[in-house]
């Protein structure tokens, strides 16, 4: 008998080691998984209306007019932007063109899931142009690029635009 009763203690002895070393392999695995992200709530304030008056018409105004050339009867004039900083203030106008657009397509504010998407993002290719042309500093690229910023601007106001 003291061979199945030591049998048993054994038994008992592994039963409990095994629960230990699962509770300790579950527990160093918790610490090691990295922590689950909890996903913001995003809940849209402005109107798209507010966003156009306060981000993108300002912006769009910005890359618009950042490269010209004016003749008058005083001459030539023209205007480029001249330092660094006058070059990484026109890219950031441009990336806020971009991002507006970004929340324009925001549930709740997109008017269609058509030629509202489809004008909004031909508006973000072109803050897209606007922003490598600002980072290259090349003027020739943001008269193109204003241009096109311009044309989807005038083409999604044709449809959209609510006085």
């Amino acid at each position: 008998m003291r061979t199945i009763h030591g049998l048993f203690l054994v038994g008992v002895a592994l039963f409990v080691f095994g629960i230990g070393f699962i509770v300790a392999g579950a527990r160093a695995a918790r610490e090691a998984a990295p922590p689950v992200p909890v996903a913001a709530t995003i809940t849209p304030v402005a109107s798209v209306r507010q966003i156009m008056n306060a981000i993108t018409g300002p912006a769009a105004t910005a890359v618009y007019e950042a490269v010209s050339t004016t003749i008058d009867a005083d001459g030539i004039t023209e205007v480029a932007p001249e330092t660094d900083e006058d070059w990484a203030a026109l890219a950031d106008s441009a990336a806020a063109l971009i991002e507006s657009g970004n929340l324009m397509l925001m549930s709740g504010r997109a008017v269609d899931q058509g030629d509202w998407v489809t004008m909004t993002k031909a508006f973000m290719d072109a803050g897209q142009e606007a922003l490598r042309a600002a980072e290259a500093q090349d003027t020739e690229g943001i008269l193109t690029a204003g241009s096109t910023v311009n044309e989807t601007c005038d083409s999604c106001h044709a449809r959209y635009r609510r006085d």
